[in-house]
């Protein structure tokens, strides 16, 4: 992984901490639901990241990277829906959030700038 690619390295670190989320989830609090859906999409993010970065024109990357920002907001509804339903507890809610917030910002950002026309 190249040191100075922030998006990659926030969405890979973001997949590991959603691991362990779905760890805790799984063995602490019994709930696996909607934690294999957090999960699935949670570490899609990277994986999505990772397939733009070698894709084979840029309407490859942008459709790569807009799928990892779907991801990203379908992150967002399974952390407020295990909030709002007393399986993940407010401290560990906004942390996630917060990153996953700062993804979508990231990815909106790449894929805004992606899109304009090359002079």
């Amino acid at each position: 992984m190249k040191a100075d690619n922030l998006i990659q390295e926030k969405s890979y670190a973001f997949a590991l901490r959603t691991v362990k989320l779905y760890r805790h989830l799984t063995a602490g609090k019994k709930e696996f639901v909607l934690s294999k859906q957090l999960l699935r999409c949670g570490t899609a993010i990277g994986a999505n990241v990772e397939e733009a970065i070698g894709g084979q024109s840029r309407a490859d990357f942008i459709s790569k990277i807009s799928i990892a920002y779907k991801e990203a907001r379908e992150t967002c509804y399974w952390l407020r829906l295990l909030k709002d339903s007393d399986f993940l507890a407010l401290r560990e809610f906004e942390s996630m959030i917060a990153d996953a917030d700062e993804l979508c910002r990231i990815l909106s950002k790449i894929i805004t700038t992606t899109k304009k026309p090359t002079p």
